[in-house]
């Protein structure tokens, strides 16, 4: 039962977060910016951001106590689990690493350009987060590929 569980929260907690940057990629990005002009645009990213990246770290959380517990009890460790879960991993990790990166640098800077209207400076880090969702987004969709047929891939 407990298996269970920690597979439920993490496949959870995974759906959180990949699920939160597809959805803010692929319809916010381009609604907000179709429709709303920097002034605007950036406060809204910024109040989107506060409450996703809340949940993110809840994910990153959740995705490290499930998964490790998972690898270091039940499934014996490391030396024992199958490549794609050595994979998962290291994507997990390379993408926790790149959030750590987006947080703590360009959205800390982008909000200090919009408490100060600097909507090209904000503009100009929006971006910077953008292109390191894309990423995020691309490592986070390959990484639930590899967790859910890595099994039977090889």
């Amino acid at each position: 039962m407990l298996i269970a569980i920690a597979i439920t929260l993490h496949l959870l907690g995974a759906l959180v977060w990949v699920g939160g940057m597809f959805f803010a990629y692929m319809a916010l990005r381009p609604a907000a910016a179709s429709v709303l002009e920097p002034p605007l645009r950036l406060p809204l990213w910024e109040a989107t951001f506060q409450r996703f990246f809340f949940w993110v770290w809840i994910a990153i959380a959740v995705l490290l106590a499930t998964g490790y517990w998972l690898v270091l009890g039940p499934y014996g460790g490391f030396a024992e689990v199958r490549p794609f879960i050595h994979t998962m991993n290291a994507l997990g990790l390379l993408m926790m690493a790149i959030y750590g990166h987006l947080y703590f640098v360009p959205y800390k800077r982008m909000r200090r350009a919009i408490a100060v209207q600097d909507w090209p400076e904000a503009g100009r880090n929006l971006n910077q987060i953008r292109i390191i969702v894309a990423v995020n987004l691309t490592l986070g969709l390959i990484t639930v590929v590899v967790g859910v047929a890595g099994r039977y891939l090889g």
